[in-house]
């Protein structure tokens, strides 16, 4: 008799079931099968195992049907797959979850058949016969190549920090050439999806059909396409793509890409596995005996840390393209203009001016309010009340176009009150402001400007996105507004002004990334300008106008932010000296939440010591009707991951052991952003 281990798309390592005579021949490692799970549910699912090895202990089930006449799981994938697991401390079956388009994993095969059937026409199976030669390097980006190639002699992984506009893209496509001419496959990633919309058309006229591009805005038919493409005779050479992309099956990985390298988008946060794309790409590339190239203008310290003590290679690319000044940085101080009365809105008078000298010159401005919706929330003016939402332990946030109220954490949403139910005033107070305000207020400051908002209310789909790009580039609207998504390497030829409507906003977050998130997010933002020419400048509105990140920013004094960082983190033990992890407790009881919690941190603190911090509540501690709390560890980056899980694992047990523990909920995040 022959037995499958077989990989569910749900939170278990795995469960092993019979395999029939008849499907011996089908049911091997890395073909999918569909196999029954308790009484009534039926999945799909990956053989990771063959073996005659009969489990004790439960009654076996058998496959039902074996679905793939070759492998859609290879081994490198596997391995990978396995490292994601282990190193992240989450279930294989949640990592297969992750990492097999939707379409691959239905609980019954006609979901699949239904969106093979979809496929958009048979472009895909046609492989281009040659790769046009792309826009030539001037002399500093030849140089940075070339020190790029030294570095690769030794060094499998290099940082390319380049400042914004210096041409770093250009150089990104003369390697992927060279890379597919040896026969090699080229993975490209991007934090974000309105990124990859932007850059396609211009790598698809280098690369033509031999690029494929991969994200989740894609559907499911889609998706699938790429997914079968790389498993082909055919596969593409090069992949496009955000952090899902890292678990599609490469054949012969030869570069992996990693634009702006510092962004927080790389990091999966919900569900599970919660892993970081950066980290995860240069495993990946080992595991194939790859090269890794990190980009950005604003390296995460983590990564300038490893480059200055030469763990990986460090190329600088200091001149812009064309050499293009980088923009003037004016600071306004909103402190003094609030007290003179003098702002309207989030405009200071300043920023007014500079706006209408851009618009009367037919040039475009962005602004950036790192807020989505109208206002923060709304406050009743008699006695205070503030609406909040009754699944999590949030306000509920103004979107006046819609005239709702809305969690951003769960999507619960309600229309506004007419009137307050605790004392029934009819008048609120709007408290805050978001990029919906903003646009609110564009027709009334500046008469006849268009504008267009790009957040996560009005970019939610593929199209939206495309749809938002391709107008303001087409200088369709005058002024985007925008939330981090306009922050993220975009690049429009026309942009001479960018607002930052308030700085502090991100410096008063309590976490000890703030300063340098600050500081990169900023930076970025301000790139935007003046990329086609000289005539860059940025407004930056802040209270905070003498601080240290402030003075950073103006004088873009990395060096120093990062200097000035790394002595903090030294003393209070945070990365890159220390290693993370958050321990999660869930659990509809807030009151036992609170003893199960304060039992496992006394538990965490008989292996680890006082390298554990908690347990305490999280600023949202309650979210989908769910209470939170969350157990800080920090470990010295020496320490054996290996160790550190199974103690993890062990105390995890021993807590859902306790009779009442039997619905909590515990998960890992490892080396949270």
């Amino acid at each position: 008799m022959k037995y499958a281990d077989v990989i569910l798309p749900i939170a278990f390592d795995g469960f092993t079931y019979i395999i029939p005579p008849e499907m011996e021949d089908k049911a091997v490692r890395g073909r999918r099968v569909v196999v029954p799970l308790g009484k009534n549910k039926i999945y799909t699912g990956v053989v990771i195992n063959v073996h005659e090895n009969e489990p004790e202990g439960y009654e076996m089930k058998t496959i039902i049907e074996a679905l793939d006449d070759h492998a859609v799981v290879n081994e490198k994938q596997f391995e990978f797959w396995q490292w994601v697991a282990k190193y992240y401390i989450s279930p294989l079956g949640d990592v297969m979850k992750c990492a097999l388009p939707g379409a691959m994993k239905p609980k019954d095969d006609n979901a699949l058949k239904e969106a093979t059937k979809k496929r958009r026409g048979s472009k895909n199976d046609i492989i281009c016969e040659g790769i046009a030669a792309s826009n030539t390097l001037n002399d500093a980006q030849r140089k940075a190549m070339e020190e790029i190639e030294e570095s690769w002699v030794t060094k499998n992984v290099t940082l390319l920090h380049g400042v914004t506009s210096s041409g770093k893209t250009e150089i990104y496509i003369q390697l992927i050439n060279k890379f597919i001419s040896e026969g090699k496959q080229v993975l490209y990633l991007l934090p974000e999806i309105a990124l990859t919309t932007q850059i396609t058309d211009r790598l698809r006229k280098v690369f033509g059909d031999n690029m494929g591009v991969y994200h989740s805005k894609f559907t499911d038919a889609q998706r699938l396409d790429v997914y079968k493409r790389q498993i082909s005779s055919v596969p593409y050479q090069l992949i496009l793509g955000v952090r899902s992309s890292v678990f599609l099956p490469f054949q012969n990985l030869g570069l992996i890409i990693v634009d702006e390298e510092h962004e927080q988008s790389y990091k999966q946060q919900e569900p599970a596995p919660r892993y970081h794309a950066r980290n995860a790409a240069i495993m990946l590339a080992q595991m194939f005996g790859a090269k890794t190239l990190l980009g950005t203008a604003t390296p995460s310290l983590e990564v300038y840390h490893l480059a200055k003590k030469d763990k990986y290679g460090y190329v600088k690319l200091t001149q812009r393209y064309r050499n293009l000044q980088l923009p003037s940085i004016e600071v306004v101080d909103t402190k003094e203009a609030k007290r003179k009365k003098q702002m309207k809105g989030l405009f200071s008078p300043r920023l007014i001016e500079v706006m209408r000298d851009a618009l009367a010159k037919d040039e475009q401005i962005i602004l950036f309010q790192n807020r989505r919706g109208f206002s923060n929330y709304i406050e009743c003016k008699n006695c205070g009340w503030v609406p909040h939402c009754p699944h999590c332990d949030v306000t509920l946030t103004l979107h006046k176009k819609t005239d709702s109220l809305t969690c951003h954490y769960c999507g619960y949403s309600c229309h506004v009150p007419e009137a307050c139910p605790a004392c029934e005033e009819k008048k609120f107070n709007n408290v805050g402001t978001g990029t919906e305000k903003i646009e609110d207020q564009i027709p009334t400051l500046f008469e006849g400007a268009t504008c267009i908002r790009m957040d996560l209310d009005t970019a939610k789909t593929r199209q939206q996105y495309e749809q938002i790009i391709s107008e303001f580039a087409q200088h369709k609207a005058d002024i985007l507004i925008g939330t981090q998504m306009v922050t993220k390497g975009l690049d429009f030829d026309n942009v001479s002004v960018v607002g930052i409507l308030d700085a502090d906003s991100m410096l008063n977050i309590p976490d000890f990334r703030s300063h340098e998130r600050t500081f990169q997010t900023l930076s970025q933002v301000a790139g935007r300008a003046g990329r086609k020419s000289n005539s860059g400048h940025v407004i930056l509105q802040t209270r905070s106008a003498g601080s240290d990140i402030i003075k950073q920013i103006t004088g873009n004094e990395y060096w120093n932010m990062f200097y000035t960082q790394m002595l903090e983190r030294q003393t209070f033990r945070y990365p890159p000296f220390y290693r993370l992890i958050y321990v999660y407790l869930r659990h509809r009881d807030d009151e036992l939440l609170e003893h199960l919690a304060i039992d496992m941190g006394e538990k965490l603190r008989t292996i680890f010591g006082d390298r554990v911090l908690g347990p305490d509540r999280p600023p949202v501690s309650r979210i989908q009707s769910l209470f939170i709390r969350k157990i800080l560890i920090k470990i010295e980056t020496n320490a054996s991951i290996d160790r550190v899980r199974q103690a993890l694992l062990e105390i995890q047990q021993q807590m859902l052991a306790i009779p009442v523990a039997k619905s909590l909920n515990i998960y890992y995040d490892i080396d949270p952003l």
